[in-house]
């Protein structure tokens, strides 16, 4: 007999009417990425030279410059995907809809792949640099120095009204958790009476968990060295494709009753070059 689901479902009434979801991730990237879900391969966008301004004695006069223009494009070279197969027994004989069930953990595995791909990405790409106090955001002496040194890394830049994000992994927070309850009359009075605060400093924290940020090969991807990273920077100076978005397909299997299903997406993520300054790769001392 196959092994997919337990036999108590066989017998047992169930309080809900599907089946009861797993621990889920946080999904990141939309809230900080722009995204574009048309059909294209490629996206392309080409920039220009800076040109440079010359302040002189009125004279009427000047000189002509150069400028060049560069290529930059996001490419849609990785898919992720996901396949199960459930028995015509399996979905007929339970009590949940078997098929509707499978199909949302799918959706969010294929979705939390994506994320995970665009979030080492980012911190990969990111061209602004820099490296904790000893103890990084556990200890929570160093949150105000931290932030105030990743602020200044992209502050002055017109982009910065897009607004600011920082993602930690889980383990991080605790010294948030305990500046914040420390730093400032209100504040502080708001984060003891409400929780964890999503907002420091003007920026917005987000929080996945241990082991996102990873040293891996992810997909066409060889290049990723984020374990011990960190990423802060401006919203939406980052884009990832996503073509269609997330799409399933049920398929009848030879030899088996009962549907093959499988769930899948493309990818493809670019930091614009001329932006990857306002994205800073911080390294956890």
């Amino acid at each position: 007999m196959p092994n997919t689901i337990a036999s108590r479902v066989y017998r047992d009434k169930y309080r809900t009417a599907s089946l009861e979801q797993v621990l889920r991730n946080a999904l990141i990237c939309e809230k900080i990425c722009e995204v574009d879900r048309s059909d294209n391969k490629r996206i392309q966008n080409p920039y220009g030279s800076q040109p440079t301004a010359t302040v002189q004695a009125i004279a009427g006069t000047y000189s002509v410059d150069t400028f060049t223009t560069t290529d930059d494009t996001l490419t849609v070279t990785d898919e992720v995907i996901v396949a199960e197969h459930i028995f015509d027994f399996e979905d007929l004989l339970t009590n949940f809809n078997m098929f509707a069930a499978r199909t949302d953990e799918q959706n969010y595995s294929v979705a939390y792949k994506i994320d995970y791909f665009v979030l080492n990405s980012l911190c990969e790409d990111g061209t602004g640099a820099y490296t904790t106090p000893t103890g990084g955001f556990t200890t929570a002496a160093n949150i105000n120095v931290i932030m105030s040194n990743l602020i200044s890394k992209v502050a002055g830049y017109a982009d910065t009204y897009k607004g600011l994000f920082l993602v930690l992994e889980n383990t991080d927070i605790v010294g948030f958790v305990q500046a914040q309850a420390t730093n400032g009359f209100s504040f502080a009075d708001a984060a003891l009476k409400n929780g964890w605060m999503t907002n420091y400093m003007g920026v917005d924290i987000y929080v996945v968990r241990s082991g996102t940020f990873v040293t891996a090969t992810i997909g066409t991807r060889s290049d990723i060295a984020n374990d011990g990273h960190r990423v802060f920077g401006v919203k939406n100076v980052a884009t990832y494709a996503s073509p269609r978005g997330i799409k399933w397909e049920e398929k009848s299997v030879t030899g088996k009753t009962g549907m093959e299903v499988v769930t899948y997406g493309y990818v493809g993520f670019k930091l614009w070059t001329t932006k990857a300054a306002l994205v800073v790769d911080i390294t956890l001392a």
